[in-house]
């Protein structure tokens, strides 16, 4: 079991941050939700709050991470358990820090993107919450 989180961060405009993967790095291109995996010992908003702070720069606090759904998808020989929260409040600009670039977009703009499996279902979801 792989277990990951994810912040949908939403800004005073209705709309949603995602980061493109950079090249070299599996499913490269593809558009996600910022996060990363849990580490041993960890529990998810500590990791969330870590993973925010590496990719995009950005300070927030645990009680500012209201979850919100999760997807459970197989991958490979593993399986992934991918916990989304979402995040109206944080210090800082975000930064494509690991990620070939940021964008901001309208919920329903997410389905267009290319993203992976374990992404596309809270999409729906997304867009009933913003």
């Amino acid at each position: 079991m792989l277990l990951v989180v994810a912040a949908a961060l939403v800004d005073a405009d209705g709309r949603v941050l995602v980061q493109q993967r950079p090249e070299g790095k599996p499913m490269a291109g593809l558009w996600e939700f910022p996060g990363g995996k849990v580490e041993p010992g960890e529990v998810p908003e500590a990791a969330l709050i870590r993973e925010l702070g590496e990719e995009l720069g950005i300070r927030t606090e645990a009680a500012c991470l209201a979850p919100a759904a999760f997807a459970s998808e197989a991958l490979g020989e593993r399986h992934l358990l991918l916990l989304l929260y979402v995040l109206r409040k944080w210090q800082g600009v975000p930064e494509a820090r690991h990620a070939s670039v940021l964008k901001w977009v309208r919920p329903l703009e997410l389905h267009a993107l290319a993203m992976p499996p374990a992404d596309k279902p809270l999409i729906g979801l997304l867009e009933a919450l913003v």
